[in-house]
């Protein structure tokens, strides 16, 4: 190891290899998270053992840990919550039991004993919660349908996997161990604690502190790690205590001011904690049996995106959707790491073990970066093999109604924009149908009573389902140039002759709409000017 004369120098040093190791997976096109974590191994105990450092970086990354779970819960819809919950309970248990279930088959297959087998069918079941978060944010879809859904069993993991630590150390030491009956009592006290602090506490704190930009920021942060240190303290993990903080502050409305500013803080220390999580896997523990170990990998990369396709299929899910939040639990968790180490200290499993479950972490945690990023391209591909998963039509999905007046105008994006020009359309008499892919514009746009589906123009079988034979018009009031450019692009390719007219906000995006097939523009900005000088000069004369 380096003789350095600081903490201060070596964290400098930890920086520096960080930018000369992202800069490398830049060149080589390569997702940044994989090049972290692999720092992390050459800076752990198998290449250059920087151990004095473990206890700064591993404090960097809680706390980045925590910011991360913070922001999550503070882009949290409530009312999504409702209507993805079931789903996300559903499978999340659903692929906790079949991944146990076979895994341990697996196992035993390869010669464990059932104690050992039934530690590595465990630990193939959970998946990293900050990793898929990072990814999916990075690739702005935690606020599509599968991304909220991929939060959501996902949290449910992290609770299955506390519960199971909880009970082994309990088993393991029942006299010493922690007392099942306070760790529940202790669990509801503390919701009941966010519970009431975001009801009463909260809200008169943050508008008193909103007139500072930096309090607030600091409130945050706080709030963020208090809550990640009682939750830690009553058995429950710090993910889950700073993912209810920023629940707590999700009806604030200060919270896009507060996200924008945490958004910094969260990749700077995001950045320790991939490190960190490198410097837990020791090369020197990896077990002989390399067979065994790309055996459970492709298991885990395969079986388990297969187990939520299949789930979410059942409850009527497109196979687009469940495709995408199957990806995300295609690898396993730095809790599955930990859990083999605890098993370790118990006496449980042997080194072999914490090595095979090492190797499988490897492997899994690298691929399955890959899929997650090139998730969309995989879909197209393999889009005719998924389809055999779908079920029965649900409001998931853009299908035509039965019965019902047909649709003269189909207005994509029900956000502001788009969903006034729907409603002032349906107010003149006009038959109008929106579409969005967020489940709570439609959730919005359906209170006003106007005919509202889930729709994502992504999703390459969307035009199978729209009703273009009735309709006249498409209004595209998407904000993304390249989605409205899909949109009209796919409207022209499946014959769609009526009139298309579609929002532009960027300048140069008015030839590329028009060349896929575009007729008219609207221009928020523009017209909302002209409205404004017409009403201002009508003032100024009176």
């Amino acid at each position: 190891m380096p003789a350095f004369e600081s903490v201060f120098e070596q964290i400098a040093a930890i920086l520096a290899l960080a930018a000369l190791f992202g800069g490398v997976s830049l060149v080589l096109r390569q997702p940044p998270i994989v090049s972290f974590i692999a720092l992390g191994v050459v800076l752990g105990p198998s290449v250059l053992g920087w151990t004095a450092a473990d206890d700064e970086v591993h404090l960097l990354a809680q706390v980045g840990v925590s910011v991360l779970l913070f922001l999550v819960g503070l882009d949290l819809d409530l009312a999504l919550v409702k209507r993805t919950g079931p789903v996300a309970v559903a499978t999340g248990l659903g692929q906790v039991v079949f991944t146990s279930a076979f895994g341990y088959l697996l196992a035993l297959a390869f010669g464990l004993t059932p104690i050992p087998a039934l530690y590595v069918a465990v630990a193939l079941t959970f998946s990293s919660t900050i990793i898929i978060v990072k990814l999916l944010s990075d690739k702005r879809e935690l606020e599509a349908l599968h991304g909220r859904i991929a939060v959501g069993f996902l949290i449910v993991q992290d609770l299955l996997v506390i519960l199971v630590m909880v009970a082994l150390t309990a088993l393991a030491n029942p006299s010493g161990g922690p007392d099942l009956a306070a760790f529940a009592l202790g669990s509801l006290a503390f919701l009941l604690g966010v519970l009431v602090s975001a009801r009463w506490l909260l809200p008169p704190l943050v508008r008193a502190l909103s007139r500072s930009s930096e309090l607030l920021v600091f409130l945050a942060l706080a709030w963020a790690v208090l809550l990640s240190v009682v939750a830690e303290r009553i058995g429950l993990s710090r993910e889950i205590g700073a993912f209810l903080g920023g629940v707590s502050l999700a009806s604030s409305p200060f919270r896009d001011a507060i996200g924008a500013r945490l958004v910094g803080i969260r990749d700077f220390l995001l950045l320790f904690f991939f490190i960190d999580l490198g410097a837990l896997i020791d090369l020197s523990a990896l077990g002989p049996d390399l067979g065994a170990a790309l055996t459970l990998s492709a298991f885990v990369l395969i079986g388990n995106p297969l187990i939520v396709i299949l789930i979410m299929g059942a409850m009527g899910y497109r196979s687009r959707v469940s495709f995408l939040a199957g990806l995300t639990v295609a690898q396993i968790s730095e809790f599955s790491l930990i859990l083999v180490a605890l098993g370790a200290q118990l006496g449980h499993v042997d080194r072999d073990v914490v090595g095979l479950v090492t190797a499988v972490g490897l492997v899994t945690i690298a691929l399955s970066s890959y899929l997650i990023l090139y998730s969309h391209p995989l879909y197209e591909r393999l889009a005719p093999l998924l389809r055999v998963f779908e079920r029965a039509p649900t409001s998931r999905s853009p299908r035509e109604p039965a019965t019902g007046p047909k649709p003269e105008v189909l207005v994509f994006g029900l956000g502001r924009y788009g969903g006034r020009i729907a409603d002032g359309l349906a107010r003149l008499g006009r038959t109008v149908v929106g579409f969005d892919h967020d489940p709570a514009a439609v959730d919005r746009a359906q209170a006003r009573g106007l005919s509202a589906r889930y729709a994502d123009v992504a999703d390459p079988h969307l035009m199978e389902h729209l009703p273009l034979a009735e309709a006249r018009v498409v209004v595209c009031a998407l904000p993304e140039p390249l989605a409205a450019r899909r949109l009209v692009t796919e409207l022209r390719r499946q014959g769609f002759r009526g009139l298309v007219v579609a929002r532009v906000d960027a300048t140069g995006a008015c030839e590329q709409l028009q060349a896929a097939g575009v007729d008219r523009f609207l221009e928020p900005f523009e017209a909302a000017a002209d409205v404004a000088i017409a009403e201002l000069a009508e003032l100024s004369a009176a």
